[in-house]
Parts: structure tokens; C-alpha cells; sequence
């Protein structure tokens, strides 16, 4: 089941690609959507996201590079499967860990599977992991400002394709 407050978010995605005539919905929009939703936003706020500049960020990647997704005829946005395999990720584990409700935080969590978005790019080059999300939504422990974690093994940030 689907919090109230995700399922607004899962329509405030659908509709920003809607109002740019995209006839996909992309994991860009639903991390555009996740920066108004109070449960991701609880989620990036402790991992020390600058939340706005996230969503400069995406704004302007979906107003400018998402360009080859318009239609030229309008008909509603479609999910794409980057976007539906993240909410059934987010389903799954929630249903696995005896919960019964998806929530932002859940799917920011989830997104971070689809190494090869920009969503996840824009996410890891405000130094957020899954492990500092994961952490703080099942022990409360918020990342320390600027603490890249000594010794960690951590990839080098790259652009996605």
C-alpha cells in the first residue's frame, strides 16, 4: 500500500512530465517530485542534500535535456520501466521488512538500484548514498556534514550515459 503522501508525489512526477508534453515519466521527474515529498525530504535533509540546489538541478535537466522525449502528439505520460522497477523494489522491501506502507523515503532508497540515471548522479554528487539513507530511516543516524566515511571504498562519481 502506498502512503497518501506518496501517491500525491507519484502524481505531482506524472504531471511534471505532463506539463513539459513528455510521454514518459522518468526517474528525473519522480526525484523532482521526491524533493516535495515530506518523507524524502526527512531522508535527504539528514544526509546533508542541498535540497534546492537538487531541484535547480533537475529542473533544469528535465527542461533541457529531456528533450527527445517529447511527443508530438500529446497523450498522458507513461512510467518508464526505470521508474516502475523502482516502486516494485520499494514494495518489495517494504513487504519484506513486515511494513505495510511505501513511502518517499522508500523510494529514494530504491532509486539508488539504477546506477545509470541521472537522478542517482545528481544524488551522489551531493556526496548521498543508499547506506546514509538506509541508515537513517532504520536507525535514525543522519550523516555528518561533509563526512565521506574513511577508508570507504567509494566510486568515483560519473555522469550516466
Amino acid at each position: 500500500m502506498l502512503s497518501p503522501n506518496l501517491e500525491q508525489t507519484l502524481r505531482r512526477a506524472l504531471a511534471y512530465a505532463n506539463d513539459r508534453r513528455h510521454d514518459y515519466a522518468t526517474l528525473e521527474h519522480l526525484l523532482l517530485a521526491l524533493v516535495d515529498d515530506q518523507d524524502a525530504i526527512a531522508v535527504m535533509r539528514a544526509c546533508n542534500v542541498d535540497v534546492e540546489r537538487l531541484r535547480r538541478d533537475l529542473s533544469d535537466y528535465v527542461d533541457n535535456q529531456l528533450g527527445n522525449i517529447v511527443g508530438s502528439h500529446h497523450a498522458e505520460a507513461k512510467p518508464t520501466a526505470g521508474f516502475q522497477r523502482v516502486l516494485q523494489r520499494a514494495a518489495i522491501h517494504v513487504q519484506s521488512s513486515g511494513r505495510e506502507e511505501v513511502t518517499g523515503a522508500n523510494i529514494l532508497v530504491a532509486l539508488f538500484s539504477e546506477r545509470e540515471s541521472h537522478a542517482v548522479f545528481f544524488l551522489q554528487e551531493q556526496e548521498m548514498s543508499r547506506l546514509d539513507a538506509v541508515n537513517y530511516i532504520s536507525h535514525g543516524i543522519a550523516k555528518a556534514p561533509g563526512a565521506l566515511r574513511r577508508g570507504a571504498c567509494v566510486a568515483p562519481i560519473r555522469r550516466p550515459r
